[in-house]
């Protein structure tokens, strides 16, 4: 009877997972909409608000940035497909511990700002000093963060600033606005968290798109560059041709003629 009974089990839990279908995850158009997985699923609407999590190694294909994770939620699902939002990113732990080390100063900070295209997104910056510094040192710290990162992102799309947060142009920034009160050893966005969210540029280039054409600037920029240095090498040895010439020309009209 026993038997029976776990043969039916199983034959249920088969049945079970046979009703499921497989549901592809694919990022928002700020990521070019790469599949980002896939999840099993009997129901289209038990789908709508699971999470994805994946690093922005997986997604631009980048190892340097393998730190960075990036957080979206399913929004929409269209036949097989599930279609997401992005949601906030998170700096992995044990690349925060490598940054922090004796003797420094690691401040945390929460700001909350506002895109150009609506979004209100909440920064969690964190600061790590040089040394350890005063109290009043980290109020003065926390101040100029949280005016330059309004005034920065309030010209950023969503999208805008998330490329400047994973490029690290963003921190770069406030490094410099901050390194007045003291030296600043680092400056990382440790966490962002999307709380309203806004209505994204349907003709903004995602992403991949903006670092392909930065990377398409500098490559264009450093063959610029080498062109110039292989005329300028080129005038150079012209010049060097001439002179050498006209040194020729000067000892044949030096040479006396000889006596007859």
């Amino acid at each position: 009877m026993a038997v029976k009974k776990g043969k039916a089990a199983a034959r249920k839990v088969k049945d079970k997972w046979k009703a499921k279908e497989w549901y592809k995850i694919y990022a928002p158009r700020m990521f070019n909409q790469v599949e980002l997985g896939e999840t099993p699923s009997s129901d289209p609407s038990s789908i709508m608000g699971r999470q994805a999590e994946v690093t922005v190694h997986e997604l631009t294909g980048d190892f340097s940035k393998m730190h960075i994770k990036i957080r979206f939620r399913v929004e929409e699902v269209k036949g097989l497909e599930a279609h997401t939002v992005f949601t906030g990113h998170e700096l992995t732990s044990d690349y925060v511990r490598r940054l922090t080390r004796r003797k420094r100063t690691k401040t945390d900070h929460v700001i909350d700002v506002r895109t150009k295209d609506g979004y209100l997104i909440r920064l969690k910056p964190m600061s790590i000093t040089e040394q350890r510094i005063q109290a009043a040192q980290e109020t003065a710290i926390r101040s100029i963060m949280s005016s330059s990162l309004k005034t920065s992102v309030a010209d950023m799309t969503v999208s805008e600033l998330v490329k400047s947060i994973i490029s690290g142009d963003l921190t770069r920034d406030l490094s410099n606005a901050c390194k007045v009160i003291i030296p600043i050893k680092r400056i990382e966005i440790r966490k962002s968290e999307v709380l309203e969210a806004g209505t994204p540029s349907a003709e903004e280039p995602s992403i991949q798109e903006r670092f392909g054409q930065e990377a398409a600037e500098a490559a264009a920029e450093t063959a610029s560059e080498e062109e110039v240095e292989e005329s300028e090498e080129a005038s150079e040895e012209e010049e060097s041709e001439e002179e050498v010439s006209e040194e020729e020309v000067s000892e044949e009209e030096a040479v006396p003629e000889e006596e007859e």
